[in-house]
């Protein structure tokens, strides 16, 4: 059975933003350090917040009966194209000339709805629904 429905989705959103804020943060500070590029500080941000999305997806979004053995490495592969897809929008429309911080919202938001679906019908699917 897929865990698509307004409670979880509900749930996933505000796991999302804090995880968003975790990634923002991260972001900020890169860049004010001047530590490295845009497309790095995202990515750091992106990278270190998936931990903390994780546990809190796998706890308070999609708790039940799935299994840590498998739905980390479905988990960790959704995150990893939902970054290829967050480094390509962010990069694509800095370089068309938007302020980072518009360009990185939109990136979020298109990475938005791709992990969802992906982690409600497949990362966090239980064992019996397969």
């Amino acid at each position: 059975m897929t865990r698509i429905n307004r409670r979880s989705f509900g749930s996933f959103l505000m796991v999302g933003g804090l995880a968003t804020g975790l990634h923002y943060t991260i972001m900020y500070v890169l860049l004010q350090a001047n530590l490295c590029s845009v497309a790095y500080a995202s990515a750091s941000g992106y990278a270190l917040s998936t931990l903390f999305n994780y546990w809190a997806n796998a706890r308070f979004t999609f708790s039940g009966s799935h299994e840590h053995a498998r739905s980390l490495p479905r988990f960790l592969l959704t995150a990893a194209a939902g970054l290829a897809i967050n480094q390509m929008v962010l990069l694509a429309l800095t370089h068309l000339g938007l302020p980072v911080v518009l360009s990185q919202i939109l990136a979020t938001t298109c990475v938005l709805a791709w992990n969802y679906i992906i982690n409600a019908v497949w990362s966090f699917r239980s064992r019996h629904s397969s």
